[in-house]
């Protein structure tokens, strides 16, 4: 899919998020790379093939839990 020169990363690589931006929707929470892989602002992704990366933030911390 990507005709940028370098290519940019393939969906299936570790650094997959890197590539050009070619699509987004800030209202409903999500972007679509050049890659095929679309990501949502829950850090979850969907690669091309329809596999499902879930979300992968930081959980917050409880300030004062024993």
């Amino acid at each position: 899919m990507c005709q940028h020169k370098p290519r940019c990363p393939d969906a299936g690589s570790a650094d997959r998020d890197q590539a050009q931006l070619v699509a987004q929707a800030v209202s409903q929470g999500w972007s679509i790379r050049c890659n095929g892989l679309m990501i949502f602002d829950d850090t979850g992704a969907l690669l091309p093939d329809g596999q499902i990366i879930a979300p992968h933030r930081p959980l917050p911390t409880l300030a004062g839990a024993a």
